[in-house]
């Protein structure tokens, strides 16, 4: 089993086009559906279905995809130990993460990261709706929760903080809540998780309130949505401080009862397939993120 056909089916996977994946590797057409043939012979299974208008990944195809990728891995790694790697890191990176915070701080930070390797292609995946990493044949992901599937690894990539807010008008209009239990009569704004929640005050205490006993309570799942929601009046929203720190500073929206927040403290990390060798790119697509992060404060105090 060599890895430049492992190669092959990976890139097929990732692009669902067999001869593209065959010419970014400098195959014919012919050969690499002749390649991908024998691999599927070899592990006695179909990988890739055919048809001639598309072509998709297999259920067999999907489990073994993080095998191809780990044995690829596994050539780079001991190669670099020989002192034989490859000088320079190539390939296509898959990368989902929150739409909102993609915006506000890794699209920045995309034309330093093209300049410094201008042969790692990156296909992002931007949304604030639940994805599965593996099912989606994700190399990499960024995501704000505890890690519970035991198939992921995790990397911390910054802390998280959620906060109340709203803008003037709406304070202006419909009153400032001054205790937790003020909240049931406020129009509250959130995503569609609408368990009770637990505000912790700077002193230690704790009050408990449900989303969903509101007056009146608007599901958003999109976080750009939801602040703009905030900002144009539609109600008080529970928000990370990294996305509404701008706003904030600015006086276009007002912390409420700014002596709490949220008691869960939820991270941003880095999540992968769990392997025994992490690829180059993805190495170093995560060593360039956590680097860039770690020099800003996603978290600093904002009344």
């Amino acid at each position: 089993m060599d890895t430049q056909t492992l190669r092959l089916f990976v890139l097929a996977c990732e692009t669902l086009n067999i001869s593209a994946a065959g010419r970014s590797l400098g195959m014919a057409p012919a050969v690499a559906s002749t390649r991908i043939a024998k691999l599927e012979h070899l592990v006695g299974a179909d990988l890739l279905h055919r048809s001639t208008r598309k072509v998709s990944l297999s259920l067999e195809g999907r489990d073994f995809l993080p095998y191809a990728r780990e044995m690829i891995a596994l050539e780079e790694a001991a190669l670099a130990a020989l002192g034989k790697g490859r000088t320079t890191i190539s390939g296509t990176l898959r990368f989902a993460a929150s739409s909102t915070f993609a915006q506000l701080y890794i699209a920045p930070l995309l034309p330093l990261f093209m300049d410094e390797y201008p042969d790692l292609r990156l296909d992002l995946h931007l949304s604030d709706s639940e994805f599965d990493l593996i099912e989606g044949s994700y190399d990499l992901a960024l995501r704000n929760s505890v890690l519970a599937d035991s198939s992921l690894t995790a990397r911390k990539l910054a802390d998280d903080m959620r906060i109340l807010c709203a803008s003037p008008t709406y304070l202006e209009r419909y009153g400032t809540p001054n205790r937790v239990e003020d909240l049931a009569k406020h129009r509250l704004i959130a995503f569609k998780n609408s368990d009770p929640k637990t505000l912790v005050s700077r002193e230690g205490t704790q009050a408990q309130f449900i989303p969903k006993d509101a007056v009146h309570y608007l599901i958003v799942n999109d976080g750009l949505s939801q602040k703009l929601t905030t900002l144009d009046g539609g109600g008080i929203s529970i928000n990370s401080l990294w996305a509404v720190q701008k706003e904030l500073e600015s006086g276009t929206l007002t912390r409420v009862l700014p002596d709490y927040e949220l008691a869960n403290k939820p991270a941003l990390w880095l999540i992968y397939p769990k392997s025994n060798v992490v690829s180059a790119k993805v190495r170093l697509f995560m060593d360039f993120l956590i680097e860039h992060f770690g020099r800003q404060n996603l978290t600093r105090k904002t009344s």
